[in-house]
């Protein structure tokens, strides 16, 4: 599994930057499907959970769920710009050394 770490809410200034962070997330995982690998974010996973709890709840669940995944996680593409969140998700796939990757060209295809 590759998790693919960047900016989603941080630092945007508009839900049309909300929304162009998720698509730069969502394109980067195509890409390393496409590679032969199976990609990860965690905003996709902790989204569907969060409009079921609240949007209150969106503290509690986004970062610790995203944290989660991350320790499953094989290798992690980071992408877009500033975001503490996917720095701490690099940080720990770092710490078990797993491999980052900063462009989806360094990530080997895999056949099959």
């Amino acid at each position: 599994m590759v998790m693919i770490a960047g900016p989603y809410r941080s630092h945007a200034s508009s839900e049309a930057e909300i929304a162009a962070n998720l698509r730069t997330l969502n394109e980067a995982a195509l890409a390393v499907y496409e590679r032969g690998h199976l990609p990860v974010i965690g905003v996709n996973l902790a989204l569907p959970i969060i409009e079921v709890a609240g949007v209150e709840s969106y503290d509690r669940i986004m970062l610790p769920l995203s944290l989660a995944l991350a320790d499953r996680c094989d290798a992690i593409l980071r992408v877009g710009g500033r975001s503490e969140g996917a720095d701490e998700e690099v940080a720990r796939i770092e710490r078990r050394g797993g491999r980052v990757f900063a462009s989806v060209g360094d990530i080997p295809a895999q056949e099959g």
